[in-house]
């Protein structure tokens, strides 16, 4: 039987801290999963440079918190093998995210017909307006954030005005800001009353349309009050948790793709100079931003049996972290990792992820981050990284950028 077993390996880094290399031995002996330690601080200084050594040095590492996989091939494996990888890794319910099959099928027939073209098409004159007042009232004489003053307000205004929540947006920005500090703190009490707070926030606008009957608004969140499933209504805890996905995660998620998609812009000023005298397809250029610097570090997984990547065995009920920004940087996919290569690179492009759990509000994403572009692009003659400011990482659970301070002509 073949079996692995490690042995000391020289480490790039002391970011890579205790890894050990892998060989595959037919010698009987299986071998422990390497160890490192995720959350120290050399690892949050430099998470992607981390994960780069990390997936050269093993396919996968182990910590107390579970067993990462760094390579493209795992990855992907996990993440179209739901039978052998569940979802269900929280204590609280989350949908469509934590649910396995046949559930997840019943919820994605419900959730994705408010992602279809012709409704993101209808957004988009909407969008385009709020990204042109956004970035039309930013000044040329000083330095901004492209995070702070571009992505979260251009987040919070395109979702607020989509869900029909409108005058709302300052409580919203207000929690973006609680919740990033409350996740950077780390401090599992804080990080629970601020999503109770959001909560709150949704479950009040679900009232609201409920009070107001035939008077309520025709928009998204009206209409997920009518969604069935297995021909019942949904319960209040199901509709909060949809909504909570499609603002909770996806106002922080736009404003760090926002985030790196201007920085990468910002330093590789050939590209957007190219992108302004000939845009091509925008959101392949977009995808390909985000897959050399992904801010979407992990998923979570968890065995419904004993089971090998890699080599190693990974026990039933161990929780197992896909790590998407190494997956997108693999050598063996992507041969140059920050090579930028739109077209070439987009079929292995894991931004949004794959399965059946990847991201049903991808068209929303893409639609925002490509009007974003195009208006930026638009209103100035070029963008770039302010000298006076330093640019500041982010750090887990999210990746990106925190701080991209950027001068606009």
């Amino acid at each position: 039987m073949v079996t692995l077993k490690s042995r000391k390996g020289i480490t790039d880094s002391p970011h890579t801290l205790r890894t050990r290399r892998c060989t595959c031995e037919d010698d009987g002996v299986k071998a422990a999963i390497p160890p490192w330690e995720p959350l120290s601080e050399p690892v949050l200084a430099d998470q992607r440079g981390t994960y780069d050594r990390m997936r050269a040095a093993c396919p996968v590492a182990e910590s107390p918190r579970g067993v990462t996989l760094f390579r493209h091939a795992d990855v992907v494996a996990a993440a179209t093998d739901p039978a052998t990888f569940s979802s269900a890794v929280s204590v609280h319910r989350m949908v469509p995210n934590s649910l396995d099959q046949p559930e997840h099928t019943l919820f994605r027939a419900a959730i994705d017909p408010f992602f279809t073209p012709e409704r993101m098409g209808a957004l988009e004159p909407l969008v385009r307006r709020i990204a042109h007042g956004i970035i039309g009232a930013l000044p040329r004489d000083a330095t901004v954030d492209a995070v702070t003053e571009i992505g979260y307000p251009l987040a919070v205004r395109a979702q607020s005005d989509w869900l029909g929540w409108q005058g709302i947006e300052d409580e919203l920005l207000v929690w973006m800001a609680e919740n990033h500090a409350a996740t950077r703190s780390r401090d599992r009490s804080r990080a629970v009353a601020v999503a109770a707070a959001f909560d709150d926030i949704v479950l009040a606008q679900v009232e609201l349309r409920r009070r107001m009957g035939s008077a309520a608004p025709k928009d998204p969140t009206t209409e997920l009050l009518a969604v069935t499933v297995n021909g019942g209504p949904l319960p209040d805890a199901d509709i909060v948790s949809i909504l909570r996905n499609w603002t909770a995660g996806d106002l922080s998620s736009i404003a760090a793709s926002v985030g790196v998609v201007i920085y990468f812009l910002a330093t590789r000023l050939d590209v957007q100079e190219a992108l302004r005298e000939q845009p091509g397809n925008l959101a392949a250029a977009v995808d390909e931003m985000l897959r050399i610097d992904d801010p979407f570090l992990v998923s979570r997984r968890v065995p419904t049996a004993a089971t090998c990547v890699s080599g190693f065995v990974v026990e039933s009920g161990k929780q197992i972290y896909l790590n998407w920004t190494s997956a997108n940087r693999d050598e063996k996919v992507f041969a140059d990792p920050n090579a930028y290569r739109p077209e070439e690179h987009a079929a292995d492009n894991l931004v949004y992820g794959t399965g059946i759990h990847v991201c049903p509000g991808r068209p929303l994403a893409t639609l925002e981050l490509v009007v974003a572009v195009q208006t930026l692009l638009g209103m100035t003659t070029r963008f770039e990284l302010a000298v006076d400011e330093e640019p500041i990482r982010e750090t887990y659970p999210l990746g990106g950028w925190r701080c991209v301070p950027l001068r606009l002509y």
